[in-house]
Order: C-alpha cells, then sequence, then structure tokens
C-alpha cells in the first residue's frame, strides 16, 4: 500500500466523521465530476481476453488524441500509477531530482528502488541529475513549464544516458502545455492519464510514450493483457470523441472560474490549479478541512503545507450551493 496521503478515500472521512445524511459531495480529487458518458460495451470485450487489434486501435487513437507523431511507441497501462512505480527501473541507482512540491508518488517510488532523490524548486537545479521529473500543468499549483524548454532538456540527459519523464496527468485542460508531439525523443518519456479529465478514474488506463528502448521494456514488465477488454473499448470511444472533449474544457474553464470566486469571496487566497483543482490558502484551513468535512464535504489538506486547500470541482449547481452554505 502506498504510504503517500492521497484524496477519495471516504472511507476514512467517514471514519473521523461518520456518514452524511447527504452524502459525500467528494472534492478531494482532480476528476472531472461530469464524467464521459460509458459507451454501450458488447459481451465479447467482458468474457474474451483483451484483443491484440483492439489494443493496437486504441493506441492508434491516443497517438491521434494527444497529437504524438503517428509512429510515436506508446504502452498502454490499467493507470498511470503502475507506470510511476515501473519507471525506477528503467535507470537502477539514479540521482533523480523532481521538480516540486508535486505528486508525491513520483519521488516515494524513485527512492523506494534506491534512487538518489532530491526534490527542486527549479528546472536549473537539476543540472546534476541522471533523471529529471516534472509534472506538467503540475499538482497542486498548476504551475506549467514551457514546453518549448524540454526537448533541449531531454537531449542533454539523453546524451549521458539521461531521461526526462513529463507527467502530463491534467495536460487535457491546457492542451498547449504538452511535449505530445515531441514523442519519440530519446530521453524524453510522457505519461498520460485517462481517468482525470474523462472523469473515469475507476477504468484504470494510461498510457507511456517514449523512445522505443524505454516502452519495449515497459511492455515487457506490464505483460500481456495489461489492460482489460471494457477500458480499451472505453478508451477508444472517449479519445475519438473530440465534440465532448471540447465542451468538457469549456465547462471545466467556466466551472473553475465559478469555484474560484466562490473561494476569494469566503477569504481564501488562490495559489493556483487547473480547470480540474484549485489550490487556496487561508490561515485557519486545518479549521475548515475539519468543519467541511463535518459537513460532508471532503476536500484535500496537505499535512506540510497546513494553510494550503485544494478544492476539486462540484459537478453540479446543487454541489456548488451546497459548498457555499458550508463554508458560510
Amino acid at each position: 500500500m502506498s504510504m503517500v496521503p492521497h484524496g477519495g478515500d471516504l472511507a476514512a472521512a467517514e471514519a473521523r466523521w461518520g456518514r452524511p445524511a447527504e452524502g459525500w459531495l467528494d472534492l478531494s480529487t482532480g476528476i472531472n465530476p461530469v464524467p464521459y458518458p460509458v459507451p454501450p460495451i458488447g459481451p465479447a470485450a467482458w468474457h474474451r481476453l483483451p484483443q491484440h487489434d483492439r489494443l493496437q486501435a486504441l493506441l492508434k487513437t491516443a497517438r491521434a488524441c494527444y497529437g504524438t507523431p503517428a509512429d510515436a511507441p506508446v504502452v498502454a497501462a490499467p493507470g498511470t500509477q503502475i507506470l510511476i512505480q515501473l519507471l525506477p527501473r528503467l535507470r537502477p541507482g539514479a540521482r533523480v531530482a523532481i521538480l516540486g512540491p508535486t505528486y508525491g508518488e513520483h519521488a516515494a517510488c524513485w527512492a523506494a528502488e534506491g534512487a538518489t532523490v532530491a526534490t527542486v524548486g527549479l528546472l536549473e537545479q537539476a543540472a546534476e541529475a541522471d533523471v529529471v521529473v516534472l509534472v506538467n500543468p503540475n499538482n497542486p499549483d498548476g504551475c506549467v513549464v514551457g514546453a518549448g524548454r524540454l526537448p533541449a532538456l531531454a537531449d542533454r540527459l539523453a546524451a549521458r544516458g539521461g531521461l526526462l519523464v513529463v507527467d502530463e496527468a491534467f495536460a487535457e485542460v491546457k492542451p498547449w502545455a504538452s511535449v505530445a508531439s515531441e514523442a519519440g525523443r530519446p530521453g524524453l518519456l510522457i505519461l498520460r492519464s485517462f481517468g482525470k479529465f474523462f472523469g473515469l478514474a475507476g477504468i484504470r488506463l494510461g498510457f507511456a510514450i517514449g523512445a522505443a528502448t524505454e516502452i519495449e521494456r515497459l511492455a515487457r514488465w506490464l505483460g500481456p493483457w495489461a489492460v482489460p477488454g471494457p477500458a480499451i473499448e472505453t478508451g477508444i470511444a472517449a479519445l475519438s470523441d473530440q465534440d465532448w472533449q471540447d465542451q468538457a474544457r469549456t465547462r471545466l474553464s467556466d466551472d473553475a472560474a465559478r469555484l474560484t470566486a466562490l473561494l476569494l469571496a469566503h477569504g481564501f487566497t488562490d495559489r493556483g490549479g487547473t480547470d480540474l483543482f484549485r489550490l487556496v490558502e487561508h490561515p485557519e484551513a486545518a479549521r475548515i478541512w475539519d468543519r467541511l468535512g463535518r459537513a460532508g464535504i471532503l476536500v484535500r489538506p496537505f499535512p506540510d503545507r497546513p494553510r494550503l486547500l485544494r478544492f476539486g470541482l462540484p459537478g453540479d449547481d446543487a454541489g456548488f450551493a451546497r459548498l457555499a452554505a458550508a463554508l458560510g
């Protein structure tokens, strides 16, 4: 079990505050609260082993959706978390610089495999590292490293056998920040998450895109049938539905602005985020977190930075009203 704290743990919330009569309003994750409508899935996807031709169709659809070259090496996995856990095997014993603070699993997974891990505030501080890891846009503050800076960094790392890992878990809401068009370049490995933007975290689907050497090794470690048939079919449908994606980006942008305005009106200071979550600061954040929990609203605290809270988006007007009433 991971020891890194995460959002979405309603069992732990109920153990602390009890089960709310109105049910939980879970704002503790960065998952789209209005999910992609899962299409009808034929019986074969459930009772047959995942088919190679359908997996290849998924990879082709992912390349088109993410804007990679048509021949870019890609591997699908049951979520990006398993890929994050496998990455240290690509460069055992490496000196790793992680641009942070950021998603805690990156540092934890590299350290667990014996890497020397340092968190740096600037890419320039990673000059001596063998591996550089950044989340772009970053979680939880939404900071973006300009995509134009990253290919040259990947080239410098590749020249000495290193690796640049770019976790683009939230790039769907800032597609201009992606370096997917550079996929296949030696020294560059990109992670893409399916569940967050499409609101289907339970599907457990993610992708690694990179040079053939790394992608072939990851595919070998994942083994056959890593992604189940229903996830393959859902991924093909969602990744090819450009109209839904465009509409979702518009709605998420509007709702993120609405959430920011609500939080500012209640005394929070905006500290960034993306259109899937907002990071805010308040001198009494711990008290507010507890008060919201007692009201059945779960948000994300940061024990090491106790003045910060992260709010995901309410999915509808009723959710916004409930949050406003609890804050009020």
